[in-house]
């Protein structure tokens, strides 16, 4: 019995910490943006983006986290890095050298929404990680949320 007990007991633990690193996938990233709309829709602008800078954790799960972009490029509501809101960064690069922003922007005009890949800083990892953006315009701000490939 013991034996058994052991081996579920590793079991259980291999199973959780796989949990654990499973890559985000896009669904999360679109998730969030939605929920972020729905939140838009019934409480406004100033609302969605009063909350998000508040860190309201219905706006963050792990390093999946909702932000909003002016169409001027500036960031309006940022949950990880209170630093960056009021910053208009369209000609800093990510890792790569790739100006991401002005592709989040351009992508935002000509389509409203899609997404948009670079390289990036993972919070929780504090690693440069490959990411991919969902973003979608809706009026003059753009949500955002990202996903790290592993």
């Amino acid at each position: 019995m013991k034996t058994i007990l052991k081996l579920f007991s590793v079991f259980f633990l291999f199973y959780s910490v796989n949990l654990t690193w499973a890559a985000d996938v896009p669904g999360d990233a679109i998730a969030m943006v939605e929920k972020g709309l729905s939140y838009l829709d019934k409480n406004g602008k100033e609302a969605l983006i009063k909350e998000i800078n508040n860190k309201n954790p219905d706006f963050i799960k792990g390093d999946i986290y909702l932000y909003v972009r002016g169409i001027d490029g500036a960031i309006l509501a940022h949950p990880i890095n209170q630093k960056l809101i009021g910053k208009n960064m369209l000609e800093l690069p990510d890792a790569d050298g790739k100006l991401y922003r002005k592709d989040i922007l351009t992508l935002a005009k000509t389509k409203g929404n899609g997404w948009v890949d670079y390289r990036y800083n993972n919070p929780l990892t504090q690693q440069v990680e490959n990411k991919s953006t969902y973003i979608v315009k809706i009026g003059d701000i753009i949500l955002e949320a990202g996903i790290y490939k592993k």
